[in-house]
């Protein structure tokens, strides 16, 4: 009954999905019409078949340049993360395990915060996503060093930990980096830390894309086996499955997947945390069917959570992670209660 249950509840995700795509593009401090927004991606994609007869240039830059890279790489973070959460409670057997536990945020704070700060106008568009994703990927090595056991093993519990730890020190670095700068690039690091999608291009969208999508497909494709971890290592062992490297692989591949999206689009609080419980409370907590509801659910809520974000105040802009954590923890603070009362 669950497996139908997914499968039908995928099916009107992925249809919601599609029509908001092009819905979402519309919206912004220039209202456009969605024919208008049919017409650019239709000609952009196929110019030989749809011309660009009655297309405006500005139509078509803002279409085309600015707001569809923005909504796919809303729908790729709000995926990414939404699966990585799930994938991480289901290891770790924590509840509010999300996609920020070991650090890797505040590493790509640090090498994103440093380029806005001392580089600015002279780094270059792919600068800030490709420093933040090297300080992500060097405080995901620094956890992973730093919990390695006296004989080589690495375990949840530890990890989490010293997680923590390393996330609290480079938070720290960051804040010393933004009060030692006392100019208006400060403002601009604040902000990109605060998560948002207003520096999305098509240039900075084939790394979060590519390790997206692969982790994505890796992680569905290992969720029976990660199943086994949720009753316990001994119970998974006899199952076949070797806890210890099991584990190591899924916090390689969610840190990778994690440091790829914050690098693109700053700290987006709360995705990877509330929604695996909402598909948990529709179609159980098997991770077979539980990821692609999570992942869809994520992507429709991060794409709408942006264009509140960019138009209820237009044309200023509230940061998407502030809305996240605003509509985050309202949904938990609910559903905190709900179970108490169960």
């Amino acid at each position: 009954m669950n497996r139908a249950r997914a499968l039908r509840l995928c099916l009107v995700l992925s249809a919601a999905l599609i029509l908001s795509l092009f819905a979402a593009v519309g919206f912004g401090a220039a209202r456009i019409p969605t024919t208008t927004v049919w017409s650019v991606v239709s000609h952009e994609l196929w110019p030989t078949v749809f011309p660009a007869d009655g297309i405006g240039r500005a139509e078509r830059n803002i279409v085309w340049e600015l707001r569809l890279p923005r909504v796919l790489l809303g729908v790729l973070a709000g995926a990414g993360l939404a699966a990585v959460g799930a994938v991480l409670q289901v290891v770790t057997r924590n509840p509010l395990a999300d996609p920020y536990l070991f650090g890797v945020s505040a590493g790509a704070s640090v090498g994103a915060v440093s380029v806005i700060l001392f580089a600015g106008v002279v780094a270059g568009t792919l600068s800030l996503p490709a420093a933040a994703f090297l300080g992500a990927l060097a405080a995901m090595l620094a956890v992973f060093a730093a919990a390695r056991g006296r004989d080589g093993s690495v375990t949840s519990e530890r990890l989490v930990l010293t997680g923590v730890a390393v996330a609290f020190i480079l938070h720290a670095v960051t804040n010393a980096l933004i009060v030692a700068t006392a100019d208006r690039s400060a403002d601009a690091a604040l902000f990109w830390m605060m998560g948002g999608f207003g520096t999305a291009r098509w240039s900075v969208l084939p790394a979060p894309a590519l390790l997206t999508l692969c982790g994505l497909g890796w992680l569905w494709l290992r969720a029976e086996t990660v199943n086994t971890l949720a009753l316990g290592d001994d119970a998974a062992r006899s199952l076949g499955t070797d806890p210890q490297r099991l584990r190591l692989e899924l916090f390689v591949v969610t840190a990778l997947m994690t440091g790829a999206l914050v690098s693109a689009c700053g700290g987006i609080g709360f995705v990877g945390l509330v929604l695996p419980h909402i598909a948990r409370l529709l179609v159980g907590g098997h991770l077979r069917m539980l990821l692609p509801v999570a992942a869809l659910g994520g992507a429709l809520l991060l794409l709408w959570v942006d264009v509140a974000a960019r138009t209820l105040f237009a044309p200023r802009e509230i940061p998407v992670g502030v809305a996240t954590a605003l509509v985050g923890g309202a949904f938990f603070l609910w559903l905190m209660r709900r179970r108490a009362a169960a």
